[in-house]
């Protein structure tokens, strides 16, 4: 997706499928509200300048130091206030977003025909569970209210927990027989 749109709104690609960020905090995401140095987001706001969906949306998004730089670089190139600009460094509506993804999406081998920006969230979620992140890591970087809220949507991405259990329980049993080899038991 991030090669198919034009390049003022690159950003909002990376912002939505490696930080989570919704289409509104992606759109007023203000270049003082990311620390490039230390690698941090922290959206203030949502469009156009509205508190954020909840408390916990306000949370700092840990990012790399390549998607820091790559983001850095876009604001060079654009200038602005915003992370996410217009070609002449003034902000875009979500709208503006959603419009350039839905009128691409379809010449991007992959994706459904109803990929919509939302779904840079999902992959973001599935990329941090993937990566063995445990439900209250990926509450965190959502910026999801409660666990409940990561497990209801999440959940599924999770390793089969019954085979985890029968895992860990074949470990100790193995560990017992063992054990009662060494004494003759066996």
């Amino acid at each position: 997706m991030f090669d198919a749109m034009p390049d003022h709104l690159r950003p909002a690609i990376l912002l939505g499928a490696f930080a989570g960020l919704r289409v509104s905090e992606a759109a007023a995401l203000r270049v003082s509200d990311v620390d490039f140095m230390r690698g941090l987001i922290q959206p203030a706001m949502q469009y156009p300048a509205e508190p954020l969906k909840t408390e916990e949306s306000r949370r700092a998004i840990p990012i790399p130091r390549e998607l820091s730089l790559e983001l850095a670089g876009f604001v060079e190139r654009f200038g602005g206030e915003f992370v996410v600009t217009n070609e002449i460094g003034r902000q875009v509506s979500p709208w503006t977003i959603e419009r350039a993804v839905r009128a691409r999406r379809a010449g991007v081998d992959g994706l459904p025909d109803g990929f919509r920006f939302h779904d840079l969230r999902h992959f973001y979620a599935s990329l941090l569970i993937g990566s063995g992140l445990d439900v209250k890591v990926v509450q965190a970087r959502l910026r999801h209210k409660n666990a409940t809220t990561t497990l209801r949507t999440y959940a599924h991405l999770w390793p089969d927990t019954d085979e985890s259990a029968r895992a860990a329980v074949a470990v100790v049993l193995a560990a017992r027989a063992d054990s009662l080899r060494t004494e003759g038991v066996f």
